[in-house]
């Protein structure tokens, strides 16, 4: 696995580890309601990443679009439908997405390189 792509799981895994050891009802739903939206139902779950990447993108959060980056790519999207997908959230977005666009490119390169 990619350095790059190791480091933000096992620091996603951690955090979410202590964060749900905490025992917060409101906390823990939001996690499920999270989990359970992205799971297959009337959309593919590649579809539904494609979406959650878009609106990752448009409120610029880095971790969120490297999120769902790797899940997308587990779910056999290609470089092409990422970045088709990316040029939809730059347009709505604006071009104050472009550095994230940048950095999601970056992350798509670091999943590439793990195979």
């Amino acid at each position: 696995m990619h350095k790059k792509v190791k480091e933000f799981n096992d620091y996603r895994e951690k955090m979410n580890e202590k964060i749900l050891a905490i025992d917060n009802k409101v906390i823990k739903r939001i996690f499920n309601i999270d989990t359970n939206t992205y799971t297959e139902g009337h959309l593919s779950v590649k579809t539904k990443e494609l979406l959650g990447l878009v609106a990752s993108a448009v409120l610029r959060c880095d971790d969120c679009i490297a999120y769902h980056l790797e899940t997308a790519h587990k779910n056999g999207v290609t470089k092409e439908e990422m970045m088709e997908t990316m040029s939809i959230a730059t347009l709505v977005g604006g071009t104050i997405v472009i550095p994230h666009l940048r950095r999601a490119v970056e992350f798509w390169e670091a999943l590439e390189s793990k195979n």
